[in-house]
């Protein structure tokens, strides 16, 4: 998992770097951001995926990934704290009501209706707890420095692949991808998820209404879901529709103020 993490993040760092240089400037000004925005984003992009980790090596995935899914919920909540100053409009209960419809939609997508925490999993769960934890105190706490271009996120990725490589060295045997598709999927992870992807939800928790992205980060794990239905590797089925239900019911229960500001 290090090891992936490393080629990963290593390859979002590199193209970020390219992207500076294309638009001209000295890239190192990307790099001199105060100490207390490189500490939030380093802990956040490298911490979330350490206890991530650690939580699916020590509990069964179905129940971990479900406690670490605790985030978006967590960033609503954490939502009240922001000074309107800052962006913050206060949490109302509809934002509430449709981040617990999104988790509970999420819970049937990731565990199928079933479920069996067991006290012998401790570590991994509080490891997975962590990763909610962290991940919503980063995206929230991302507010205060909104003035900090979503361009600092590259070198964010390149602290987290050092240090992705220092765990893999530690920890994991070196195991290289086998064939073109594997480095394909490899790429594939460096260009979208842990590349493009935390440039844009930077730009989001720093811009757009946090409460609302919070309850609609919940369509992820539906969104995973639907492909593989597509794609024939898993079954349509009523749990399924009925987290759709309540993930997007939640998502535009949320987003109700959102809806009728455009509207």
């Amino acid at each position: 998992p290090f090891q992936l993490a490393g080629m990963a993040f290593t390859l979002a760092f590199v193209l970020a770097a390219a992207s500076w240089l294309v638009r001209g400037g000295a890239p190192v000004r990307h790099l001199r951001q105060p100490a207390p925005v490189w500490l939030l984003g380093v802990c956040g992009l490298f911490g979330y995926h350490f206890f991530y980790f650690v939580a699916l090596r020590n509990a069964p995935p179905v129940e971990a990934s479900l406690i670490a899914y605790l985030w978006p919920l967590l960033i609503v909540l954490m939502s009240s704290l922001v000074p309107r100053a800052q962006g913050g409009g206060g949490l109302r209960w509809f934002h509430l009501a449709g981040a617990l419809a999104g988790l509970a939609g999420t819970a049937l997508i990731v565990t199928g209706g079933a479920a069996a925490f067991q006290a012998r999993y401790g570590l991994g769960y509080a490891a997975a707890a962590a990763c909610a934890l962290i991940w919503s105190s980063y995206s929230v706490l991302s507010r205060r420095y909104a003035h900090v271009p979503s361009d600092a996120v590259g070198g964010f990725c390149g602290a987290t692949a050092a240090l992705a490589w220092a765990c893999h060295l530690a920890f994991e045997t070196t195991v290289w991808p086998a064939g073109g598709g594997q480095w394909l999927a490899v790429a594939g992870l460096g260009l979208g998820p842990v590349g493009l992807a935390f440039f844009t939800w930077d730009h989001g928790v720093k811009h757009g209404d946090i409460r609302v992205l919070g309850a609609a980060s919940y369509a992820a794990p539906l969104m995973s879901t639907m492909i593989l239905i597509a794609a024939g590797l898993a079954p349509a089925t009523w749990v399924v529709g009925a987290a759709c239900a309540l993930i997007v019911g939640g998502a535009l229960l949320a987003g109700q103020e959102l809806l009728r500001r455009r509207g």
